[in-house]
């Protein structure tokens, strides 16, 4: 593709009557502010409140989990689910480098360290394949626990991130770490909505992750969650984040080192309208990623749509150029032209933070890094 009007242009007719076009902008067209208005005059406007309990009941119902908690962000969650699922310092997690950076702060913020595994080129995100390989060549069983031979350190978790929404192969992903011994937690920061065979993202793992930040498809200004089908765990997840503060109409005890990780009502308020509205915003989204696929099929461009047996939320569509130059020219003249356009991430392993940690070929991760574009993908109004 190297004239890019075309293209342009048809962005542009999807967002009408708009000087800038955004990645991904919140959409506030329910009762957004009826509740939020509701909060401020009920004074809950904290981390107690009527709509954190119905935030987290939401969560619960829209994840098909038993147990959703309510956190300021999803990089708290992730922490939080870390620790959750056994990972502790000096652990190691299995992740993918192709991912945003809070995946891997999350690793570190429990004392453990990052390997990290390629992902797959149709759903680009965390390859079985890659796993199962890494665990065959590196990983021992030692008295029912999982310990890679080349550090001798713990393998405490796997953390899959489903990447824009486009769901891991989890089928395959849980049988093999379920084979060794590994919990799965979901970093599905990106995919409320998304589903893998009839079953949302988040509830095929030990515990998943959602995030609400302003970019996502519903927002809370900044939030997340944390779900799971493990009643007790979910419990725990919930004592952590509140400061593991023991229940006490007045006195303050706490019983161990926990978080102050609580999402204010006020926040919630504005969650829950947005939660309300899920099924029509990406009923609008999938709209949109159909229209795009009929226009870049019919200019020769690769856009990246769900794969059989999954359902996904196109939380950031994207498409596939030929090469770097091409992905940098579409990017400086979309962006010069105002419409936005990003790449995906810069590897994670390239920064001079974590670049000593273990890895493999990251294969097809370097192929998609030097291809993939994402472009305008809001809820259209």
């Amino acid at each position: 593709m190297s004239n890019y009007t075309d293209t342009i242009d048809f962005i542009k007719s999807q967002f009408p009557n708009k000087d800038f076009i955004p990645l991904h902008e919140p959409n506030f067209s329910g009762r957004e502010k009826e509740y939020v208005l509701d909060t401020i005059e009920s004074t809950f406007v904290s981390s107690v409140g009527a709509f954190v309990d119905k935030f987290e009941i939401m969560m619960a119902e829209l994840s098909k989990t038993q147990k959703a908690v309510a956190v300021v962000n999803g990089t708290s969650a992730l922490q939080v689910a870390l620790r959750l699922s056994g990972v502790g310092n000096g652990d190691e997690v299995l992740t993918q480098a192709l991912t945003f950076i809070a995946t891997v702060n999350a690793i570190i913020y429990n004392g453990a360290s990052p390997v990290f595994l390629d992902v797959d080129l149709d759903t680009m995100g965390l390859s079985p394949n890659a796993v199962q390989a890494f665990l065959e060549e590196f990983g021992e069983i030692r008295d029912g626990v999982c310990y890679n031979k080349k550090t001798n350190r713990k393998i405490a978790a796997c953390m899959p991130m489903h990447t824009f929404g486009f769901p891991v192969h989890l089928d395959k992903l849980v049988e093999i770490c379920n084979k060794w011994n590994i919990p799965v937690v979901e970093d599905a920061a990106e995919s409320i909505g998304s589903e893998y065979k009839g079953m949302p993202t988040g509830s095929f793992g030990k515990l998943g992750v959602f995030s609400f930040n302003g970019n996502k498809i519903v927002t809370s200004g900044g939030g997340g969650a944390i779900v799971t089908n493990d009643i007790q765990l979910g419990i725990k997840a919930k004592h952590l984040t509140t400061t593991a503060k023991v229940p006490h109409p007045y006195e303050y005890v706490h019983d161990e080192i926990g978080y102050n990780f609580r999402m204010p009502n006020l926040n919630a308020a504005l969650a829950c309208a947005q939660l309300e509205q899920l099924n029509s915003f990406i009923q609008n989204k999938r709209n949109l990623a159909s229209e795009y696929s009929v226009f870049f099929e019919s200019i020769g461009v690769k856009f990246r749509t769900e794969l059989p047996n999954t359902k996904a939320n196109y939380w950031l569509m994207c498409i596939e150029l030929e090469n770097t130059k091409d992905r940098d020219s579409f990017l400086k003249e979309t962006n010069e032209k105002k419409v936005m356009t990003r790449p995906i991430w810069q590897l994670i392993f390239k920064s001079p933070l974590y670049s000593d940690f273990q890895r493999d070929s990251q294969e097809n991760a370097i192929y998609l890094e030097n291809r993939i574009v994402n472009i305008p993908s809001s809820v259209r109004k």
